[in-house]
């Protein structure tokens, strides 16, 4: 149920890449596949999806305009029964733990629903991670899934307990999604004709992204919010290993400090051990460019893998939609990451 960058077709070029560590076969919780996760069917004009609130309220107006958004696609979209609720006593949840859950279960287990897509972030997907029926939700099989920020501790829950690739990509109700039409025209793009756009650049062109560490690397992609992986570390149904991944990095609003602390807690706990390289999106309301830019060479350097400095994906006004769990190969000296696969298939 329930951006944007230049983009071309061109499979990647068969250069030897720098080598992508050794996944362990099968990949979750503790490994990623070499082949990346299961990719969900692409969609067709007429198809259901499903828009749920896993998270923060949805102002009504914004979901509308979103909703309308969808529709223009020729898709037949329907609302969770509790998107608009508003928890009575935490302001910042969409309703109660056991309803926002329910929704998003309900709307993955029918048959009917092709994709589901989230209609904002904010905070509290991990309150009701757990009480979803995962082993349900796997037999119910794989549909595309959509959204970021706060909606990373799904997408880690959906690669860890499902095998499945998702799409780190604009929410139906924020305002990115909204006021962007590059944004919305790259997610159309992904969901319905996703091999257009396999090579994925900032959306500000050429020149807006640059290599903190040059080259190129292949892996499987993974990654999203930075505070967000930090605070799954140690949480039931997440990944103890991202060795071989291609690394996809952002968040909002955070001072310096806090960011050296979630990097530097990534680090300490192995999780970036065998990395092959790092993708790094926006950083809005973080501070100068520079200085974050000297801090993700300080921690990310020592890796000794190509990192990317602003992909253009994350919160930021146009952002590109990136999927998570597909093979790729990353060349931070063009500024690119090129998946070797189509985001659905």
């Amino acid at each position: 149920m329930p951006t944007a960058g230049t983009a071309s077709s061109s499979a990647p070029p068969p250069e030897p890449l720098l080598p992508g560590g050794t996944p362990s076969p099968g990949g979750a919780p503790d490994g990623v596949p070499a082949a990346g996760l299961v990719r969900p069917r692409r969609l067709v004009p007429g198809d259901r999806v499903a828009v749920v609130a896993p998270s923060g309220p949805v102002p009504r107006e914004r979901l509308d305009a979103g909703v309308d958004v969808l529709r223009g696609w020729d898709l037949d979209v329907v609302v969770a029964p509790h998107l608009l609720d508003r928890h009575p006593g935490f302001e910042y949840l969409a309703g109660q733990d056991e309803a926002r859950a329910r929704d998003l279960q309900e709307a993955w287990l029918d048959p009917s629903v092709s994709a589901v897509l989230c209609a904002r972030g904010g905070y509290g997907a991990q309150r009701m991670a757990d009480l979803l029926g995962w082993d349900a939700m796997r037999v119910a099989g794989p549909k595309a899934f959509v959204g970021f920020s706060d909606i990373t501790a799904l997408h880690e829950a959906f690669a860890a307990r499902l095998g499945l690739a998702t799409l780190h990509g604009p929410m139906t109700a924020a305002l990115s999604f909204l006021k962007d039409q590059p944004t919305q025209e790259h997610l159309r793009r992904t969901l319905f004709a996703p091999e257009e756009v396999r090579t994925l650049t900032a959306p500000a062109g050429p020149g807006h992204s640059r290599a903190l560490v040059p080259g190129r690397a292949r892996g499987v992609t993974a990654g999203g919010c930075l505070s967000l992986l930090a605070a799954g570390l140690g949480t039931p149904g997440v990944r103890t290993s991202l060795r071989g991944t291609l690394l996809l990095l952002e968040d909002v609003g955070e001072e310096r400090y806090r960011l050296d602390r979630y990097l530097t807690q990534l680090l300490r706990s192995g999780l970036l051990d065998g990395v092959a390289g790092v993708a790094l999106g926006s950083w809005q309301d973080c501070g100068p460019d520079e200085p974050l830019a000297e801090l993700m060479l300080d921690r990310l350097g020592p890796l000794g893998v190509p990192v990317l400095w602003n992909l253009g994906f994350g919160h930021c006004g146009s952002h590109i939609t990136v999927p998570l769990g597909v093979p790729a190969v990353l060349d931070a000296d063009a500024g690119t990451l090129t998946c070797e696969l189509p985001a659905l298939a």
